[in-house]
């Protein structure tokens, strides 16, 4: 009668366990100081299961991460466009978020996206927040096209209107990128503040009034941008449009109004035709912001010409 060495009866329990699909590509497998505990064995042993399964090509390494199953030979083969990589992760994260929100977004329904595990993931992602940061650095990836407008104003207008619109497009993005005290680091993010620095540049702004006056125009742009989300959300949630909704609450509305508790928000309201649309508000308050920075410029000491006595 033949006794099985320990080692190939532990890598032949995992190997099962792999071929099952109970461990699948990606998958951490048991470490040495696990298999030492649930099989009872030295760790010399433990380590020479782990290594006969490498062997054959059924797990791999992974630095920091541990030992995990391989990719089949079909996974390993497949086209590139098929191939599990980070820019694919990141781009079926950003889709999944902008479709239902940043409270949607976990490794293991992303994982689920592509039908694999989540440890399959964390080969090419660390951790969800650091997911959320490609997420938005690849949203800022992009920029206004064409040559910058002449002129201060055109191009702070450019710039936030091209932000707006990634905010309008990724409505999670305002709040992955809402801390203006701890900001993350962004490359392509900070490629927009260098942006909007240099239309600033020369204008006889401190360093201080400059770096304000940028994290005043993003602070604001977040904030308007934060309704967006929260009016996306309330449209997953309840089923209405704003529209929809504002007609449903007509009759509340209206008995609040019948009180005379208010009486210039209710002649406010009582105009035909008025819509309260967020673009139209962003737009409003940027041109007053920038009407804030004109004045300011128009009251900074000018310097003395060269040829005055």
């Amino acid at each position: 009668m033949v006794i099985e060495p320990p080692y190939l009866r532990i890598a032949g329990d995992l190997r099962r366990r792999i071929a099952s699909g109970e461990l699948a590509p990606g998958d951490r497998v048991p470490s040495t100081r696990r298999i030492t505990q649930e099989w009872g064995v030295a760790m010399a042993t433990a380590t020479k299961a782990l290594t006969t399964l490498n062997q054959e090509g059924l797990v791999r390494a992974v630095p920091g991460v541990g030992t995990v199953v391989a990719e089949t030979g079909r996974e390993r083969n497949a086209p590139p466009g098929q191939r599990l990589t980070r820019e694919r992760i990141i781009r079926a994260a950003i889709a999944l978020v902008d479709a239902e929100g940043l409270a949607a977004l976990s490794m293991r329904r992303v994982a689920t996206e592509f039908g694999t595990s989540t440890m399959a993931l964390y080969r090419h992602v660390p951790n969800k927040g650091e997911l959320i940061r490609l997420m938005s650095e690849a949203v800022f990836s992009g920029g206004p096209s064409g040559p910058p407008p002449a002129g201060w104003r055109p191009r702070l207008e450019r710039e936030a209107r091209w932000l707006w619109g990634q905010y309008e497009q990724h409505p999670w993005l305002a709040r992955a990128v809402a801390a203006l005290t701890r900001p993350m680091a962004s490359p392509h993010a900070m490629q927009y503040t260098e942006r909007a620095l240099s239309a600033l540049s020369g204008l006889g702004l401190t360093p201080d009034q400059m770096i304000h006056v940028h994290l005043t125009l993003l602070g604001y742009a977040q904030g308007v941008a934060m309704a967006v989300e929260l009016e996306s959300q309330a449209r997953q949630d309840t089923g209405m449009t704003a529209e929809e909704w504002m007609t449903s609450n007509e009759p509340r509305m209206e008995a609040i109004q019948t009180t005379q508790s208010y009486p210039i928000l209710s002649t406010l309201f009582d105009q035909d035709g008025f819509e309260l649309d967020l673009g139209t508000l962003f737009e409003f308050g940027l041109a007053r912001m920038l009407d804030g920075l004109e004045s300011l410029l128009d009251r900074l000491p000018r310097e003395p010409s060269r040829w005055s006595l």
